[in-house]
């Protein structure tokens, strides 16, 4: 893992990219926060991302969308889900696609800690 892990957090609820963030902070990594899937997408400045977090119900692309476009593209960097709507369909979606994991928002902050350093690890 390089020294400061930037992560890039997309979620629309701004409470949750706070919390996420200062989370984030609290063990060493840098969080870049979205929005939406378009202003990610749109950034011209994006820095090269260690995890990408992405809701899975954005409104516009959808979090699963994004995931296939930066896939049509080539970019690899490693996805982990979070929503507050768990849905079996999506989730396998998410999976299927080649997330690396897939929260619920309310699942303890330590599980997607502990999911974002695995992800790194594996690049």
């Amino acid at each position: 893992m390089s020294a400061r892990s930037y992560i890039a957090i997309i979620d629309d609820d701004e409470s949750v990219c706070r919390s996420l963030g200062r989370l984030l902070q609290s063990v060493g990594m840098h969080p870049v926060y979205y929005s939406s899937a378009e202003d990610f997408l749109d950034d011209g400045m994006r820095v090269d991302f260690d995890c990408l977090l992405i809701d899975v119900q954005l409104g516009g692309i959808s979090g699963l969308e994004l995931h296939r476009r930066l896939l049509a593209c080539q970019v690899r960097t490693p996805v982990i889900y979070i929503t507050a709507h768990d849905d079996p369909a999506a989730r396998e979606q998410a999976l299927e696609a080649g997330g690396i994991a897939y929260f619920r928002k309310t699942d303890p902050g330590c599980d997607v800690i502990a999911a974002i350093h695995q992800a790194i690890r594996k690049e």
